[in-house]
């Protein structure tokens, strides 16, 4: 068997870039394109091309750049490919964790920093990345439609008004998205998926779909309850807990992409939870 090959010269910017390599790379991820599996708008080779394309937008977080100004960078890379939206919730949880790792301290509050840090400016930004592509979401709540976030830049005049930073925006989305929960709770799946990562045995793409079927079990995914409704969802980790081999998720990989089910939130986690076991050295 070869030697494990050395990360250890990557900076946080490339740690990213290959973390959304490797989270499309990992099979079987129930529901989710991965390199044997397509689904019928989205292909394996335009998540290639999107990690690809979110380089300058990471680089840009890695020298210091705002969280704002990072993310929509990032995603207006990504959306160069033809599938459209391939990893905007990967981007949204990557940025501030790059920005940590780069002011040196990747850990829950690390992060936490960063994220309470962010401006109105930031929260601006965050909403022209809609402009982009387009991101299934959910209605807003009742007292917030000018916040939609589907207004793009239309929103901008209410979060002025309203003084809202990105962070406030996550904090007003956290009951209803997971990837807004981990910025407002210290990023908590994603570091205990790294440790599990770190943990596990065997190629890194094999510890990632192992990551994924796990994180699956533990909430509704939010694209799923988005797409198909809260039943399905619990649906889906109940099916997902029933899984003890490659076999079985290979076979729940099949029937998740015939019944049109994506995870598509549980694969940001996973390729957060990636990035920060690439930045602790998981052997390559």
């Amino acid at each position: 068997m070869p030697a494990p090959v050395s990360n250890r010269g990557f900076g946080p910017a490339r740690h990213a870039e290959l973390a959304l390599l490797l989270e499309v790379a990992g099979t079987p991820k129930p529901g989710n394109v991965d390199r044997t599996r397509d689904l019928s708008a989205l292909h394996f080779e335009q998540f290639l091309a999107g990690a690809v394309g979110s380089s300058e937008g990471l680089r840009l977080a890695e020298r210091g750049a705002s969280v704002g100004e990072a993310f929509e960078t990032a995603v207006e890379g990504m959306s160069k490919q033809g599938g459209g939206n391939t990893q905007f919730g990967c981007l949204l949880l990557l940025v501030p964790l790059v920005k940590a790792a780069a002011e040196g301290d990747l850990s829950p509050e690390g992060v936490t920093g960063v994220a309470e840090a962010t401006t109105i400016d930031d929260a601006v930004s965050f909403y022209r990345g809609f402009e982009h592509v387009d991101v299934a979401v959910g209605d807003p709540p009742e007292d917030a439609h000018d916040l939609d976030v589907r207004r793009g830049s239309g929103a901008e005049s209410a979060l002025r008004e309203r003084e809202l930073t990105l962070y406030d925006v996550m904090e007003l989305s956290a009951e209803r998205d997971a990837n807004a929960r981990e910025w407002t709770g210290g990023f908590a799946r994603s570091f205990r998926a790294a440790k599990s990562i770190l943990a596990d045995e065997g190629p890194v793409t094999d510890r990632v779909s192992r990551a994924f079927v796990d994180l699956l079990t533990e909430e509704p995914d939010t694209l799923v309850v988005t797409n198909h409704g809260e039943k399905v969802a619990r649906e889906v980790m109940a099916r997902a807990a029933e899984v003890s081999d490659r076999e079985e998720a290979d076979a729940l990989a099949a029937e998740f992409v015939a019944e049109g089910i994506n995870p598509g939130t549980t694969a940001d986690i996973v390729c957060a939870a990636t990035f920060i076991a690439l930045e602790r050295g998981v052997p390559l």
